[in-house]
């Protein structure tokens, strides 16, 4: 055993052990993105950096081992801003939206995304659900709001809106008759605390074309929802431009402790593309990655199937399946594992899971 100082505690750790681990066997949080407990460690997001008051040296928690004398400050001002820096650097080049534009104009602030993806797999109960969580007591906000969601719809700069106003409608006037509703101004909502939201940026023709990947082709479209069929045709034209781990993600969670704003100006190391593996019902989004690796890591062991794998160096790195596979190939045995691991939601469900609660 050694001894050491962490935010000017004295404490005893294994020579084996690394910063992190001696700080949170003390009760003392450092924030992690690249990290994670069951896998070996791999200094990639400098989010965890920490300051040897001995040395003056910065150095990252996850992955220095602990040794005698040390003097750690884990929560100074530097220290923070150092962290800060790292994520801003982060969300530099993450090219993606938390919350889809539909959402973010809404000013009841409903999850027109989920509700969308729920009625185009045909989960009207759950569709309901998800409708009856979040009207307030002032009705539904839909009846009396001029549309602002699908003026915000990215769909718009295809062909189309979707036709979300109504099929918002549907769905809650399918067990409840229309009255006050109807007959009654729906009260303006109180103004909700937004979370940070990353925002995707310009997006090129080809880029728009991959946000179609998610689309139903050859849909037909329908402005006036009177039946389950017309609601789940009209809603798989929806191109669910928002971010499946809006409400788990870990990169997100730190931009909002640091009280960062997004990036006016984001780094295009290259289109943003959708990979789709529908026998596993995954989905990979690589302008949502920050290469921090966990997943490639996670099936380092696996010699049964392709896996992940990183291409290029530099800024120009992506993950991607290797070059002999197509992305059908990897992670068959290992989806739900990677998608867990997954800090932002770079990986995840293609289709809802069926195992989740629904979270409106």
């Amino acid at each position: 055993m050694i001894r050491l100082k962490i935010d000017n505690k004295e404490i005893s750790a294994d020579e084996r052990m690394t910063v992190l681990e001696a700080a949170r066997r003390e009760g003392i949080s450092i924030p992690t993105l690249c990290h994670s407990d069951a896998l070996e460690h791999y200094t990639s997001c400098m989010v965890c950096l920490v300051k040897d008051i001995r040395s003056g040296k910065y150095i990252p928690s996850c992955s220095a081992r602990v040794q005698e004398g040390m003097d750690i400050d884990t929560g100074s001002i530097d220290v923070k801003d150092l962290r800060r820096r790292s994520v801003e650097l982060l969300l530099s080049e993450h090219r993606a939206d938390c919350e889809a534009p539909c959402r973010n104009v809404c000013p009841a602030g409903y999850n027109i995304p989920l509700l969308n993806r729920l009625l185009s797999e045909g989960s009207i109960e759950k569709a309901e659900a998800v409708s009856a969580g979040q009207k307030g007591p002032e009705g539904l906000w839909c009846f009396n709001c001029p549309g602002y969601c699908e003026n915000a719809c990215k769909r718009k700069k295809i062909d189309l809106p979707v036709s979300i106003k109504n099929l918002q409608i549907f769905v809650h006037t399918r067990n409840n008759p229309l009255t006050e509703d109807l007959q009654t101004p729906a009260l303006k909502p109180e103004k909700r605390k937004r979370r940070f939201t990353s925002i995707t940026g310009k997006t090129t023709d080809n880029e728009l074309k991959e946000w179609l990947k998610e689309s139903a082709d050859n849909s037909q479209r329908y402005s006036t929802i009177t039946n389950h069929e017309y609601a789940a045709e009209e809603a798989s034209s929806c191109m669910h431009c928002d971010c499946r781990a809006a409400s788990d993600c870990r990169l997100r969670d730190l931009a909002n402790e640091f009280a960062l704003k997004n990036p006016s100006g984001k780094l295009v190391n290259g289109e943003a593309v959708k990979k789709i593996n529908r026998n596993t019902n995954l989905i990979f989004e690589n302008a949502k990655c920050i290469k921090c690796g966990l997943c490639i890591r996670a099936c380092e062991d696996s010699t049964e199937e392709p896996a992940l794998c990183f291409l290029n160096r530099g800024f120009v790195t992506i993950l991607s399946e290797p070059l002999t596979n197509g992305f059908e190939d990897v992670l068959k045995n290992k989806t739900k594992e990677c998608i867990e691991i997954c800090p932002t939601g770079a990986l995840a469900w293609f289709k809802t899971d069926p195992a989740d609660e629904i979270d409106s």
